[in-house]
């Protein structure tokens, strides 16, 4: 941020299988697939050292030690583990079993796989930590309208109010915005969730329920590297980007 962070602690969910990625997967995590000659995990953690994150926490799963070993190598940040060899735990069993971790301040969370390009002065995590307001807020995700996502063919994810209060697609055909991999919550919502591999979606959907869940827009070109062709895509649009 262009001021202090909220918490100088993020969590990266790097801990998928990256099957969607294969081959560039047999022999690595996802968060090792490189793009324009930076791994993925490189870029999140850049853009995270970039607003203020000193102190950051991966969960690991696939080819695990590989990644550790890749990690030790950062000096900007100090990098701490959230073990999930046994058991991949999803993105909220993710966050459970790391909860010890992750401290009692607002939390920035951010998938291995999410990219974008700036198209203001101010980072787009700057920004979604300056629309945070714990007094109306569980969670505030990061959106990105359906039409500037790329590596992204679903229906959408969500509505949003005049007020930033998201509603859920539910059983609509589609919806106008996607999420773009990247939130800040309530770290204490945790402590109520099952320690059981299980996804956010169930989570926000009650968030939704009580119009806690709010979304800040990406003003950007949003980019979901899940597969070879979206990788491609996005080389192509980071080369020379900010």
């Amino acid at each position: 941020m262009s001021g202090q962070p909220l918490s100088d602690t993020a969590m990266v969910m790097a801990a998928g299988l990256g099957t969607r990625m294969r081959p560039l997967t047999d022999d690595r995590p996802k968060a090792l697939v490189e793009v324009n000659g930076k791994a993925l995990i490189d870029h999140v953690i850049d853009r995270l050292a970039a607003v203020g994150v000193r102190r950051v926490v991966v969960n690991v799963h696939a080819f695990a030690d590989r990644l550790e070993a890749h990690l030790a190598g950062r000096r900007d940040v100090t990098v701490e583990i959230s073990d999930e060899r046994d058991q991949l735990m999803d993105t909220a069993g993710g966050l459970k079993r790391a909860r010890p971790r992750l401290g009692e301040r607002p939390l920035l969370v951010i998938n291995v796989d999410t990219l974008w390009t700036e198209s203001t002065p101010r980072p787009a995590l700057s920004a979604l930590a300056a629309a945070w307001d714990p007094a109306r807020m569980d969670d505030l995700l990061l959106l990105a309208p359906r039409e500037t996502s790329l590596g992204f063919d679903g229906p959408g994810d969500f509505t949003r109010a005049a007020n930033g209060v998201l509603s859920h697609r539910g059983s609509a055909p589609e919806a106008p915005l996607v999420y773009a991999g990247a939130h800040i919550m309530k770290p204490q919502l945790i402590d109520a969730w099952p320690e059981a591999p299980h996804g956010m979606l169930g989570h926000w959907r009650d968030m939704a329920a009580r119009q806690s869940l709010h979304g800040h827009v990406l003003e950007g070109l949003w980019m979901h590297v899940g597969d070879p062709a979206a990788l491609a895509q996005a080389q192509s649009q980071l080369a020379g980007a900010p």
